[in-house]
């Protein structure tokens, strides 16, 4: 099973493009479903107005999603009267979609991990503050930390702090792509406007 990440970024739009964005990430997650493609929201990044996203982060696994990605990757063109400036002459709107494949993170390696031991500081007697429990694990190349003492077994909080950790590395690694890959969209927007791949004529609603 494939596994892909999918940003939708409004750039720096109005509000009428943030709009656009939540309609799409909608139709795509409609569209996921009819193709039985799994769709996980990572992250919505809400925009000013009600009902509106400056982004949105999407978890897709599936079988064949470059044939679903296929007509969604690059500008998507929005034509519909604005639902917030009822004398607004402009009708047309952009969002950009990237698709990262997770693959291309890099690998996850415990060799750049350092773990420790410590105690707990939480509830459950003298037992838990005299016993080393507890563990924080460190990841070295980007210095991030998790601490994990849900157990009283150092073993499984071992396990916890590792898988804890592991998430909170992809997730800082997806966020510098999708940061590079927006700022990627915002300066070749305006060439990127005369050349959608797809558009789409429907309210705004």
């Amino acid at each position: 099973m494939e596994k892909i990440i999918i940003q939708i970024t409004s750039g720096k739009g109005p509000a009428e493009c943030c709009r656009v964005v939540a309609c799409v990430q909608s139709l795509m997650m409609k569209q996921a479903r009819q193709q039985h493609i799994e769709m996980e929201v990572l992250e919505n990044i809400p925009g000013d107005v009600k009902g509106t996203l400056l982004s949105a982060t999407i978890l897709a696994s599936g079988h064949n999603l470059d044939s679903f990605t296929k007509e969604w990757t690059g500008t998507i063109q929005w034509i519909a009267q604005s639902p917030y400036r009822k004398f607004h002459k402009r009708k047309n709107w952009f969002v950009g979609v990237a698709v990262f494949n997770i693959n291309e993170l890099p690998q996850w390696n415990l060799k750049d991990v350092k773990l420790e031991t410590c105690r707990s500081s939480g509830p459950g007697g003298q037992n838990v503050n005299k016993v080393e429990t507890a563990v924080r694990g460190t990841h070295l190349p980007s210095g991030l930390q998790v601490m994990a003492m849900d157990s009283r077994s150092q073993l499984e909080n071992k396990k916890l702090c590792l898988t804890r950790l592991e998430a909170k590395v992809l997730a800082q690694q997806t966020e510098e792509l999708m940061q590079q890959q927006q700022s990627q969209w915002m300066q070749h927007n305006m060439l990127e406007r005369g050349n959608p791949v797809k558009t789409i004529k429907a309210a705004l609603l």
